[in-house]
């Protein structure tokens, strides 16, 4: 099974990414699901190494590097441009996605989850 989760909002400040990478993290325990994520808006600050948190609150980057070595991740072109980021500021394995690929993953989708 394919699930796509569209991700819109910022890191920190809602917890809106962080339940979606709570929902993601407990997909991959399902050896059938084929996950991908798509981070748009400003979910696109979501993917940027050096996150330093304190202690105690969740840190992102963390969950991110988890999901993102059993997953697509990527974060999408034009929001990135919009906010001066690159793919050299992402972790490891995070990639730019635009909005034709984003199309293809809806078509090829069995689920389709937006936060």
């Amino acid at each position: 099974m394919i699930i796509t989760i569209i991700i819109n909002d910022p890191p920190y400040g809602t917890e809106k990414a962080y339940n979606a990478f709570r929902l993601a993290l407990a997909l991959l325990k399902d050896e059938a699901v084929e996950l991908r994520i798509m981070l748009m808006q400003d979910a696109v600050f979501c993917a940027l190494k050096g996150q330093d948190t304190p202690n105690g609150y969740y840190n992102l980057e963390r969950m991110l590097k988890r999901i993102s070595e059993e997953s697509t991740v990527r974060a999408c072109i034009t929001c990135m441009k919009a906010r001066g980021l690159k793919e050299e500021h992402f972790l490891e394995g995070i990639k730019a996605g635009d909005m034709g690929l984003l199309a293809e993953w809806v078509k090829e989708s069995d689920r389709i989850v937006d936060f």
